[in-house]
C-alpha cells in the first residue's frame, strides 16, 4: 500500500494549486481520505475529510470557501484543489486513507486526529509568498 504526492511548489498569494496523491495497493474510492498540513514551527491540522462512499465531507474553517478534495477513482487517485492561497497556507502538505468509513457527525472530530488514519503520503511542501 502506498500513497505518492506530487504537485507542491511555490506559488504567489491568490494563486492555485493542485495537489495529487496517488494510491497503489488500495481502492481509494472505498476509503476516508483526508488531507492534513503542518507549517513550520506548529502541529499538525486536519483540514479536509472526504467520505467518497456517503458524499460526507468535512472541510476545516481555514479551508472553507478555498479548498477541495475530490476522488477519481479511474486514475486511484486523491486531489488537495487549492485556490487564494495566503502565506499562512505555507506547510507540508498529507494525504492519508482508512478503510473505515468515517460518517458525518464524527468527521470532525475523527478526521482531526491523524492516528485515526492507517495510510500517509511522504508530504509536499507548499509555499505561498507575499
Amino acid at each position: 500500500v502506498q500513497l505518492v504526492e506530487s504537485g507542491g511548489g511555490l506559488v504567489q498569494t491568490g494563486g492555485s494549486l493542485r495537489l495529487s496523491c496517488a494510491a497503489s495497493g488500495l481502492p481509494i474510492g472505498e476509503y476516508t481520505v483526508a488531507w492534513f498540513r503542518q507549517a513550520p514551527g506548529k502541529g499538525r491540522e486536519g483540514i479536509l475529510c472526504f467520505n467518497r462512499v456517503t458524499g460526507d465531507k468535512f472541510s476545516s474553517d481555514s479551508a472553507k470557501g478555498r479548498l477541495d478534495t475530490d476522488i477519481d477513482t479511474a486514475k486511484n487517485t486523491v486531489y488537495l484543489q487549492m485556490s487564494s492561497l495566503k502565506p499562512e497556507d505555507t506547510a507540508v502538505y498529507y494525504c492519508a486513507a482508512t478503510r473505515t468509513q468515517f460518517l458525518r457527525p464524527d468527521l470532525r472530530i475523527r478526521c482531526s486526529e491523524g492516528s485515526n488514519f492507517a495510510y500517509w503520503g511522504q508530504g509536499t511542501q507548499v509555499t505561498v509568498s507575499y
